[in-house]
């Protein structure tokens, strides 16, 4: 599941990218997929970085990439064990509605982003994740994990002070939506976990084999029912 748009990002053959908090690697191999990009995957989380490191091991064995390098990284996300400057892309997707001081997060990617080099910050959007918490307490008080909702002025706000520039923001995955509401209704409803298996094996399906009509339906969602905020800045 992609929530970054890469094609409209100008990356050249060698440019660096960095996934922050990258877990089990979707954005890590996507980024492997593009042509002849160093990529680095980072995570506190050894679970999730072994996740990852399968899936682009896997990517090695298929030849599913586009000639360049990944390397992976233990590390905490306030505190990167990176030099200022030493990237062209940065991608912190669904990362900043679980960090106590979101500000200092994009600091610190922005620190070590180059000027002018693209950050690329996802969040869950505000209306369909009230829902979510509306409907579920486990939801909401999950240690590690929702622990703020964002509008997207308050994100762009938050990028644009710490030092990025916006340019452009969408909104991604609208046939998920209904998959977290099922999700947050299965613990009180009979028969929910049923119903979120059977979705789950649906969405499974429609991000293996990417059918046309399920394609499109999403792209007409997204704007209304999507799942996701996705920004996309420049380092000023």
């Amino acid at each position: 599941m992609h929530t970054v748009d890469f094609a409209c990002l100008d990356l050249r053959a060698h440019d660096r990218v960095l996934d922050v908090g990258c877990g089990s690697g979707r954005h890590v191999t996507a980024a492997y997929q593009q042509p002849r990009l160093m990529v680095v995957g980072l995570d506190p989380a050894q679970d999730e970085l072994q996740k990852a490191r399968a899936r682009l091991q896997l990517h090695d064995r298929l030849g599913a990439h586009g000639g360049g390098c990944w390397s992976l990284c233990a590390a905490d996300g306030l505190q990167l064990p990176f030099g200022a400057e030493r990237f062209d892309l940065a991608i912190c997707a669904e990362v900043l509605e679980h960090v106590q001081d979101p500000g200092r997060a994009v600091a610190e990617i922005l620190r070590v982003l180059r000027p002018g080099g693209h950050l690329v910050v996802s969040v869950p959007r505000r209306w369909p994740e009230r829902i979510c918490w509306a409907l579920s307490r486990e939801y909401a008080e999950t240690p590690g994990g929702h622990i703020r909702i964002f509008t997207p002025g308050g994100l762009i706000g938050l990028l644009e002070r710490c030092g990025a520039r916006r340019w452009r923001s969408h909104h991604a995955h609208s046939l998920h939506t209904p998959f977290w509401w099922l999700q947050c209704l299965a613990g009180t409803r009979p028969g929910g976990r049923r119903l979120v298996g059977l979705y789950h094996r649906f969405l499974t399906w429609e991000m293996m084999k990417k059918p046309r009509l399920t394609r499109l339906l999403e792209r007409l969602l997204n704007p209304v029912l999507g799942k996701s905020l996705v920004v996309y800045c420049k380092k000023v």
